[in-house]
């Protein structure tokens, strides 16, 4: 699964760089140049990881790191990049939040091996899946809709979970009585099924009666729509 990494940097030829590498990776990436405009692209796309220069105008890495730690969604790793060597600078960064630091200049396969290595030791590989407004987080049994958590049976949060894993992928009743009830008699679950897809719909959908998200493909069966 991809994992969304937000690259703050005001060079935009480190910046730049930094993206093809980690796009190369197979990681989704959102710019910013600075502080300012992280903490914008930070509430909108809710970034698993943060490579974070320190030395940016309007709002000073520091400050942002602060204010990233501050929020409800405190999980999210930060990789800080800096010119500073002074190894006084690179406790700070660590006392304040950075879950590593390189400086400048810097090798960047080391930053991507750097990026994973977090990301594996923090537990943010298939940790959350988001869209748009619709955060799921497997390993905590959370469910987020619009930073408000919401209240799902068991089988609500794994048909949610299976529909945020398979994307415009059209699931058939079959399939899904599979994923719920794996030795149930299909006879008696085809209305089942319909009915947790309704709760469910009252839950996540701003429009139950007219869902965005959870679509009805007629004659096949069910799709999320990403």
């Amino acid at each position: 699964m991809k994992q969304t990494i937000l690259v703050v940097e005001d060079d935009k030829m480190i910046r730049e760089l930094l993206c093809i590498y980690l796009k190369k990776a197979g990681h989704e990436v959102v710019e910013a140049v600075d502080g300012e405009m992280a903490k914008d692209a930070f509430l909108t796309y809710h970034p698993c990881l943060i490579v974070l220069d320190l030395m940016l105008p309007r709002l000073s890495g520091e400050e942002f790191c602060e204010w990233v730690k501050e929020q409800e969604r405190n999980e999210v790793s930060v990789i800080m990049l800096s010119a500073k060597v002074r190894i006084d600078d690179k406790i700070n960064g660590l006392k304040i939040g950075a879950d590593g630091y390189l400086t400048k200049p810097f090798d960047p396969d080391e930053l991507v091996a750097n990026v994973e290595a977090v990301l594996r030791r923090t537990g943010q590989f298939c940790q959350k899946i988001i869209h748009g407004g619709l955060c799921i987080k497997p390993r905590k049994g959370e469910v987020l809709l619009y930073d408000k958590q919401l209240r799902l049976t068991k089988h609500e949060f794994n048909l949610l979970y299976h529909f945020m894993e398979n994307p415009n992928i059209v699931l058939s009743r079959d399939h899904l009585i599979n994923q719920l009830y794996p030795y149930a008699n299909k006879t008696v679950l085809d209305r089942t099924i319909d009915a947790h897809i309704k709760k469910l719909r009252e839950k996540i959908e701003d429009n139950p009666s007219s869902p965005d998200r959870i679509q009805t493909v007629r004659g096949m069966g069910y799709k999320f729509v990403q």
